[in-house]
């Protein structure tokens, strides 16, 4: 979950380093009402427990969506249990959670496509 060329398989290019404080950018095909840029910053990192960064737009959208994901890992005895979080939506954000809650699922389906392939 901490290495770019990974990220990259199942979520977006990217140019993130584990480092609290370091500012990052994840990139994508542009669409109406997103330039495929969303700037982030590190916030929290425990490695092998949880993850945290900031999720902002970027561009012109800069103002309007400002949110925090964070990953928890969790051992099981079948594996790991991956929890993520997207908080600091506001009520007038409602699109961008609905596409956020969209976009997510398909994320997390890749992230399991390619957890499996490494273990």
């Amino acid at each position: 979950m901490t290495e770019g060329p990974l990220i990259e398989k199942w979520l977006m290019k990217n140019d993130f380093q584990p480092i609290v404080g370091r500012r990052f950018n994840f990139r994508a095909a542009p669409m109406p009402h997103w330039n495929g840029v969303t700037d982030c910053e590190v916030l929290v990192v425990q490695p092998n427990e949880r993850l945290s960064h900031t999720w902002n737009s970027s561009g012109e959208e800069a103002g309007r969506l400002k949110t925090v994901v964070a990953w928890t890992l969790t051992p099981t005895k079948g594996g790991v249990l991956v929890r993520m979080e997207q908080s600091g939506f506001r009520p007038e954000d409602e699109a961008n959670y609905l596409g956020a809650n969209y976009g997510w699922q398909q994320f997390v389906e890749g992230l399991e496509g390619v957890a499996a392939k490494l273990s």
